[in-house]
């Protein structure tokens, strides 16, 4: 079977803790799965705060989001210039999308 390749978008704090759940949900069921958590927007603000080894490692946030909020990705999250660029260009190279 093919490993599972999917982005968990959440823009939202409410869509945040949501992607959170879906992804350990998702990792009991397919623990060799790929996924991210695509962060934007409002949500950025609670997802620098993030210590949880499970999601930090997955987390992908949003820098235009972390400067216009004056904000600084914790170590070992990583950060792409724009979501919605990451968001599209994952999406053309065949990963699934999921909105929180």
């Amino acid at each position: 079977m093919d490993t599972l390749n999917v982005m968990i978008h959440a823009p939202t704090p409410e869509a945040l803790h949501r992607a959170q759940a879906n992804t350990r949900n998702l990792l009991k069921l397919e623990p060799d799965a790929n996924i991210e958590l695509v962060v934007n927007g409002p949500a950025a603000a609670v997802a620098v705060g993030i210590v949880d080894a499970e999601i930090l490692g997955r987390l992908v946030l949003c820098q235009n989001s972390l400067d216009k909020q004056n904000l600084t990705a914790q170590d070992g999250a990583r950060v792409v210039p724009a979501a919605v660029q990451h968001l599209a260009r994952q999406q053309q190279q065949g990963w699934g999308y999921i909105r929180a």
